[in-house]
């Protein structure tokens, strides 16, 4: 099978290459034409959507009519700056990413967390997905994105702790405790993720590293959420504290 020469890049940061340069610019300048193709990019296995599913995302402001016009004329911009073959239809009520047509990072990554093959998965993770990206006035897009956005950082955490784990019981531990770091990293606010982690690096003999990573993770806690750690993580800094 050809590998598609373009590929849609949604992990830290939105690219979109093997299109020209100026092709490229032209379709990411467009929130809304990359959302839609994001969004058909990450529907799973690929699956045809309803346009009335995309105009309600995308277009919720609008009278019926005038949505459907918006979505037409983004599909009709996206097959023209990306190649007709881009985009399948079905019928005149549904649409896709053409098979094979169109890589997409995020898309590969979750594919490879399900295989197991956790370097690979987080050799592609580069950051959350389509960092910083917002639309105004689409309620149900933004729940979208956010729900898609936690489920990748739970991949990430999952994947980083299994890999920290395979290390420590291979021995090669400061690839192990780097790692465990990583998962807290990408589960930043989850204590238990924390809790298991400083767990590792005391068991490793790095009591100093886990005092840091639970007292940036308490920070980022009060930063963030304005909430100190829970008690049953408070009293487990306090055991190691001690030993």
């Amino acid at each position: 099978m050809t590998t598609p020469s373009l590929e849609l890049c949604l992990l830290g940061g939105i690219e979109l290459r093997g299109a020209p340069a100026g092709v490229a610019d032209d379709v990411l300048s467009q929130s809304k034409a990359v959302a839609l193709l994001a969004f058909l990019a990450l529907s799973p296995d690929g699956r045809f959507q309803r346009r009335d599913r995309l105009i309600g995302l995308l277009w919720p402001e609008l009278d019926q009519s005038h949505a459907r016009t918006a979505l037409r004329q983004a599909l009709f911009k996206l097959r023209g700056s990306l190649g007709t073959d881009v985009l399948a239809a079905r019928g005149n009520d549904e649409v896709a990413i053409s098979p094979g047509a169109l890589r997409c990072d995020a898309v590969e990554f979750t594919s490879a967390v399900d295989a197991g093959r956790l370097a690979r998965a987080l050799e592609l993770y580069r950051g959350d997905l389509m960092p910083g990206f917002f639309l105004s006035d689409c309620i149900e897009f933004e729940r979208w994105l956010e729900d898609e956005r936690s489920s990748a950082r739970e991949r990430a955490a999952a994947a980083s702790w299994a890999l920290a784990v395979a290390l420590e019981s291979d021995r090669e531990f400061t690839a192990a405790a780097s790692w465990a770091r990583r998962a807290v990293h990408h589960a930043s606010t989850d204590e238990r993720v924390l809790r298991r982690a400083v767990q590792m690096l005391e068991r490793l003999g790095n009591r100093g590293g886990a005092v840091k990573l639970y007292e940036d993770f308490a920070a980022r806690l009060r930063a963030d959420l304005n909430v100190e750690p829970s008690p049953e993580t408070r009293a487990l800094m306090n055991a190691i504290r001690s030993r």
